[in-house]
């Protein structure tokens, strides 16, 4: 038994790192178009200046493309930044609860995100289907099926919702979540010190 939660977690985490790597990677694609498109902006200045003519180069539908990339870099990234604790949080409240309390509140604000992110999830993966049942086009001079970019945000989605549940059955089962950065257990730790003992 203990093998086998062994396993799942490693899978699970590989899963989250994985889906970090393909955000990395779609960003590193953003830059990479960028300085391509910047440098033939750069080629036509030259020609402009040396002919009196621009070449007119450029990257069909570039700004489509950066768009779509942005797009799915910041849903894949998404479960791999809460499990790193990267997400703002607001504690202002739940800095000035006892540990139980805090703990329960957690627990509830788990179960909200949770449901939420599958609704989302549910919705984002039907609007996929449908885009592509409707072979729905991008309007830009190259033509990308729409389903192709959903789909990435539908996976990083479908991550985050996993992620989510991973935490809420580890809050369930009474640990601190992973999001929970270094500074707020030592704020948690500090209040509980600072309790009155009751003697």
């Amino acid at each position: 038994m203990k093998d086998s939660n062994t396993l799942l977690r490693r899978c699970l985490d590989g899963v989250y790192l994985g889906s970090g790597w393909l955000a990395a990677g779609f960003i590193a694609a953003i830059c990479l178009l960028v300085v391509c498109q910047v440098g033939l902006n750069l080629l036509d200045r030259i020609s402009s200046m040396l002919t009196g003519e621009a070449i007119g180069l450029t990257i069909p539908s570039y700004a489509d493309f950066t768009g779509f990339f942005l797009a799915a870099a910041s849903f894949l990234a998404l479960a791999y930044t809460l499990r790193q604790g990267g997400h703002i949080r607001v504690t202002l409240v739940i800095s000035h609860l006892g540990r139980r309390a805090r703990h329960i509140f957690e627990i509830w604000c788990l179960l909200l995100a949770t449901a939420v992110t599958v609704y989302f999830t549910w919705y984002t993966f039907s609007l996929t289907r449908e885009s592509f049942v409707y072979h729905d086009l991008s309007p830009g001079m190259v033509a990308v099926p729409i389903w192709i970019p959903q789909s990435a945000m539908f996976l990083g989605l479908l991550i985050l919702s996993i992620a989510l549940l991973d935490e809420l059955a580890a809050a369930l089962r009474g640990r601190t979540p992973c999001y929970v950065g270094a500074g707020e257990k030592l704020l948690e730790d500090n209040n509980e010190t600072q309790k009155p003992s009751g003697d």
